[in-house]
């Protein structure tokens, strides 16, 4: 394991150097831009005239900011306020040049936030709010009046985007009670209904709708919407005014997400397949495709520029990410130096119980059986890519391989793959993950009896589950922000996770109830036999600390060995600090146990 001469170890300096999202710039103000860094040591919003050159933080909470945007005419950088990270609060606004910061729409109540929108000359601004136990509202703010709500509803809604005239709204609503798969509904600012678009219709269930956003220009009623009728995700050109659709077959594997550009005349494309990006401008007029050179790899954000070049994050498991342009000039410096590289991927197709599986798997220098993380990705609805990151990189720099599962559930495999997940949620997860380990044992790459699994989010979630159904097939299991008794929180997280739940399982826990038996951690805990560590938060609206805590007093009545680890945020921590001492203290864990 390398370290520098101040003795420090690789693997922190991946935590510890800049990590930063992509710049995102005010509509009518290109030169002015947001990003997200996390150069004083917690992930902040910067402030970032191009003109000048200057950057300058924007916040400093105690536990970090990541929710931001600028306004269309680049005047204000909106952010969104919670206590402790637990994703409850109000809108705020500070003005670009610095000042005083205040709250964005007085009048309304804290709330859980269900998507926000302005018009282009930000005369009227749509907020989207979903309280912790009693449906959705939809409010509209007129400048200089007090907000009228326009919409509420007991099943979720989001708005989607406002038209650049502040005239129209897209909302995102699941009134037909399917979370998992929205209808689309175009209003005006009073409510009054425009237009309805539902895939869902006819019984054709599970074919679900994102509003992807209006054209940025006046008067331009046309509306950027992602569809599933092909069984991936693909753009639409909807004209809400018109009803007109254009459905472009971009005839790409995978699924693919869209943008406009800034003078409405094509479409940028990311196309996602088996965990690597690319990207496409797809022109309305000549209804062409044209691919734009980017190396291989994911690209992790992109946003076209005035000037026609395309800005975008990249970067591979071996490379940290970088702001590159199709321009070629050099775009963005983070303060700073670069973190340290790291190991390239290789990729696994092993045949599961429902298809082939695509996994992921990096390997530490020498030869093996090595010991092996399966490191699982959260979601469930996203998926590993090959990208950069420093908690697998962590884990190869103290000697382990690691392995990560693109399990059914997972994006960018098509419709079918991630719709896979219905009532028997999580056991179908962990067949994959199961046929994945066969394979990592078989091919001599992971010793058996040395197997680690882990995960945060619903990756913690599969992790608790896993080491209760498969018993025998692990060594070790760390769980970070895990679901850990299903229907003790259930109960207690907000409205919009219960309504994805009712859809997962079909019906609430006093529903089926035996489907939520089978699928909670707790049921099988009696069943564990090896190590476990949980790391939580103790503000985590998401996966609550009640129904953890549950968990781990029936690991205290069984006898199994365990830690848990409680800190000050929500459904994770953005102090750097904190991360290094998780990631320690995980990798400390596993060594104590696997020698």
């Amino acid at each position: 394991m390398t370290t520098d001469s101040a003795g420090t170890h690789a693997w922190e300096k991946r935590f510890r150097l800049p990590h930063f999202t992509l710049p995102d710039c005010a509509q009518q103000a290109p030169n002015r831009s947001l990003f997200v860094s996390n150069a004083t040591g917690k992930f902040e919003l910067y402030a970032w005239d191009r003109d000048t050159g200057e950057q300058r933080q924007v916040t400093d909470r105690p536990t970090g900011t990541m929710d931001g945007f600028m306004s269309p005419d680049g005047r204000w950088i909106w952010w969104f306020e919670d206590t402790d990270g637990d994703e409850f609060g109000v809108w705020v606004r500070q003005p670009f040049e610095g000042g005083p910061s205040t709250v964005a729409v007085p009048g309304l109540e804290p709330a859980c936030p269900a998507g926000i929108a302005l018009s282009g000359d930000c005369s009227v601004v749509v907020v989207g709010r979903s309280a912790r136990n009693d449906g959705s509202t939809i409010h509209v703010a007129p400048a200089g009046r007090a907000p009228v709500e326009i919409y509420r509803h007991q099943e979720t809604a989001r708005v989607g985007g406002l038209s650049h005239d502040g005239n129209l709204i897209a909302l995102e609503h699941t009134e037909h009670a399917d979370a998992l798969h929205p209808a689309l509904r175009i209003v005006r600012l009073d409510g009054s209904p425009v237009a309805e678009l539902d895939d869902s219709e006819g019984g054709a269930r599970g074919l679900g709708l994102d509003v992807w956003g209006f054209a940025p220009v006046p008067g331009d009623t046309r509306l950027l919407v992602g569809h599933q009728r092909r069984g991936r995700w693909e753009p639409l050109v909807w004209d809400v005014a018109s009803t007109d659709q254009l459905d472009p077959d971009l005839k790409l594997p995978g699924d693919v997400s869209a943008e406009w550009y800034p003078d409405g005349s094509g479409l940028l494309v990311e196309h996602h397949f088996e965990a690597r990006s690319e990207l496409f401008r797809y022109d309305l007029e000549r209804l062409s495709l044209t691919r734009l050179p980017t190396p291989p790899g994911t690209v992790s954000a992109a946003t076209a520029r005035p000037d026609g070049t395309v800005e975008y994050l990249w970067s591979s498991a071996a490379t940290p990410p970088e702001v590159r342009s199709t321009g070629g000039k050099a775009v963005f410096d983070a303060p700073g130096t670069k973190a340290p590289g790291s190991v390239p991927v290789e990729d696994a197709w092993v045949e599961g119980a429902g298809g082939r599986v695509h996994a992921l798997v990096q390997r530490p220098a020498g030869a093996g059986p090595f010991p092996t993380v399966f490191d699982i990705h959260g979601g469930p609805m996203l998926h590993d890519r090959d990208e950069f990151a420093a908690g697998p990189a962590a884990w190869l720099d103290h000697g382990y391989a690691v392995v990560r599962v693109n399990y059914r559930g997972s994006t960018g495999y098509g419709r079918d793959w991630s719709d896979a997940l219905k009532h028997r949620i999580g056991l179908i997860e962990l067949e994959d993950i199961a046929a994945v380990r066969e394979w990592a044992v078989s091919s001599g790459l992971s010793d058996p009896a040395r197997l680690i699994l882990t995960g945060g989010s619903w990756g913690g979630y599969l992790t608790l589950l896993g080491i209760g159904v498969q018993p025998d097939d692990w060594a070790v299991g760390i769980a970070a922000a895990p679901i850990a008794d299903y229907v003790t929180a259930y109960h207690d997280e907000t409205e919009g996770l219960k309504a994805i739940d009712r859809a997962l399982f079909g019906g609430a826990p006093q529903e089926v109830p035996e489907r939520f038996a089978a699928s909670s951690p707790l049921t099988y805990a009696d069943r564990v036999k090896v190590p476990v560590r949980i790391t939580a938060g103790v503000n985590d609206p998401r996966c609550p600390v009640r129904q953890i805590e549950n968990y781990v007093e029936r690991l205290e009545v069984s006898g199994v060995t365990h830690e848990a680890y409680w800190f000050d945020a929500g459904h994770g921590s953005l102090v750097v600090e904190e991360r290094i001492k998780q990631m320690r203290l995980d990798i400390e864990f596993a060594q104590r146990h696997l020698g």
